[in-house]
């Protein structure tokens, strides 16, 4: 990685655009336009166009359900979350009695940390950060650093990062997150494109396309069933899986949406034994 993640900035932006647009009737987020810094009017401008809806949408989803799924494991009584592929996100800012560890590229991480201090956003006391890179670092290293407890469980926040991984890496990370019985981990993939129906394969492959021009190509697709299995194998369990039908009813009241493959997001927890 040459620099900070351009596709951090982009999720980013589509999550302060959601405020704007749509009022934030997905998922409020009143950090959103803030963190994006000075340029904050222009990103919103640019990220405004109709092309950028679906995904747009899609990321206030998967924001909200992962911030619904945090309160009620913090309601069962964890207290420790990590967001991996940290970006521009705002789940330290918005859970402040929360002990919350960022893990990302110690690029993309000290331009967060820039941009918090440009817009005189002070972290919360508890927010720490690890910087990781994984091409010469091992994320448990990288979270013991920063005081991670790994004798105790936690929720994990994995947005937006499955798709650009390995499924070696993709692996690894979930072995990881597993091995503290009772934790939880969010995250989203994306079904193989040739399962898509044909107009919405060519809404993917073009996402696909800007993403790679960026530096930053799909490199893993997984079929719900292959996802499953993945999940049970490195010791998850009480799966919630989401496909485009299920978002579309629990998030915008659609109930006569037929199923199709596309972006999915899930909730497992991890049990107390390995399959």
């Amino acid at each position: 990685m040459q620099g900070p993640s351009r596709t951090a900035l982009g999720v980013a932006a589509h999550r302060a655009v959601h405020q704007i647009l749509e009022g934030g009737s997905v998922f409020r987020d009143p950090f959103a336009q803030t963190i994006l810094g000075q340029d904050a009017d222009a990103i919103i401008a640019e990220r405004s166009d109709p092309r950028y809806r679906t995904m747009r949408l899609f990321v206030a989803v998967r924001s909200r359900f992962a911030q619904d799924s945090l309160e009620a494991a913090v309601r069962r009584g964890i207290r420790q979350a990590v967001v991996l592929g940290a970006g521009l996100d705002t789940t330290a800012l918005r859970n402040p009695g929360l002990a919350v560890f960022e893990v990302d590229h110690p690029l993309t991480q000290e331009w967060k940390r820039a941009q918090l201090a440009r817009m005189t956003i002070a972290p919360p006391a508890r927010l720490r950060f690890a910087p990781v890179d994984f091409e010469r670092e091992k994320l448990c290293d990288g979270l013991a650093a920063a005081g991670f407890d790994t004798g105790q469980p936690a929720f994990f926040i994995w947005l937006g990062v499955v798709p650009y991984l390995t499924q070696a890496s993709i692996e690894s990370t979930l072995d990881f997150a597993a091995a503290m019985p009772g934790s939880e981990i969010v995250l989203d993939y994306s079904e193989p494109l040739e399962r898509y129906l044909p107009e919405d394969r060519e809404r993917a492959m073009a996402l696909a396309q800007r993403v790679a021009a960026l530096g930053e190509p799909f490199l893993s697709h997984f079929t719900p069933q292959d996802m499953t299995a993945l999940l049970r194998r490195t010791g998850f369990d009480d799966i919630e899986d989401l496909g485009p039908r299920e978002i579309a009813a629990r998030f915008f009241n659609q109930h006569d949406r037929p199923q199709k493959a596309g972006i999915h997001v899930l909730r497992a927890r991890s049990s107390s034994e390995r399959n």
